[in-house]
């Protein structure tokens, strides 16, 4: 592809995922924001929760100078607090989605123009009352964002079996929820992610062509599936060309050319598209980053 990448995406970064010491809403937020907002490769910042209202003002100011857009991830709140949205316990349910209402209130104070989140743990014997449950949820949060402005609610893809173990989940069921959700609310998407697809067992094809109507979003990155034993084994989202991964170049490759086919990358509305990555160990973020940005450079040449 000899045409600009931003003439049909925007590029993106999870902030807190390249710093995961920034993940739980504390530590060096205004420094590793202040490192993606001047390097001009991004877009777009996805951000979580930041704990200090001084600090999240200063962000916010940071990111309008910068000229870039902000997204908001409630994963982290979720994960590290153990609150599962599709809980069979409703006081549990609720608990789930006033914290996440919380993220809602943040992400309006960040100026972010959607607000991410993933479904919980479920038992196969009550799959459908969960699901039932995490619908209930979401269109309570479709409803608090409205009231909040144009801000899309978008659900992330995960695995169902093998690391989050959240509902949604495989295709099928990601495409049955979107469409019960989407009956009665218009601002609501679901987010796709190349790190989650080997940890689905599905190809790029079989996971995004039937949420093709409902896609929104888009995650890049890498995962360890072969062996439990390995390193950065499941939903870890190393590097590209990480040892014993799955995603590297070719994989990048095939995951935009299925973008590119279902219509998500065009040049009348380029949707955002952002890396997924974590440092693994001691390695430096700064070098995974670049990795990252080398890796998508050299897929879209291809293209």
């Amino acid at each position: 592809m000899k045409e600009p990448m931003s003439r049909y995406m925007n590029v993106g970064l999870i902030h807190f995922m390249a710093y995961p010491e920034t993940m739980k809403g504390e530590g060096p937020i205004l420094e590793t924001v202040r490192k993606i907002a001047l390097d001009d490769y991004f877009q777009v910042i996805e951000l979580t929760w930041i704990k200090d209202d001084a600090t999240r003002k200063a962000v916010r100011k940071m990111v309008d100078t910068a000229h870039m857009r902000v997204a908001f991830g409630g994963q982290p709140m979720l994960l590290s607090t153990g609150l599962n949205i599709n809980d069979l316990d409703e006081a549990k349910r609720q608990a789930a989605v006033a914290l996440l209402k919380q993220g809602i209130d943040q992400a309006t104070e960040l100026g972010a123009f959607g607000f991410a989140f993933l479904s919980g743990k479920y038992a196969e014997a009550t799959q459908e009352e969960s699901l039932q449950a995490l619908v209930r949820s979401t269109r309570e949060l479709c409803d608090y964002a409205r009231e909040k402005g144009d801000m899309k609610v978008v659900h992330e893809v995960f695995d169902y079996d093998v690391d989050k173990k959240s509902l949604i989940g495989p295709a099928s069921l990601a495409r049955r929820y979107a469409e019960l959700v989407c009956q009665t609310h218009d601002n609501f998407g679901l987010m796709a992610d190349l790190s989650h697809l080997p940890l689905l067992r599905e190809t790029a094809e079989q996971a995004i062509v039937p949420i093709k109507e409902y896609l929104v979003h888009a995650h890049m990155g890498n995962c360890v599936v072969r062996d439990p034993s390995l390193p950065a084994y499941g939903d870890a989202h190393p590097r590209f060309g990480f040892p014993d991964s799955e995603n590297d170049v070719d994989q990048l490759t095939d995951y935009l050319r299925i973008l590119f086919k279902v219509g998500y990358l065009n040049p009348e509305n380029p949707p955002v598209v952002s890396f997924e990555v974590k440092p693994f160990g001691d390695e430096d973020p700064d070098l995974v980053i670049a990795n990252a940005k080398r890796v998508l450079n050299l897929a879209w040449a291809r293209l």
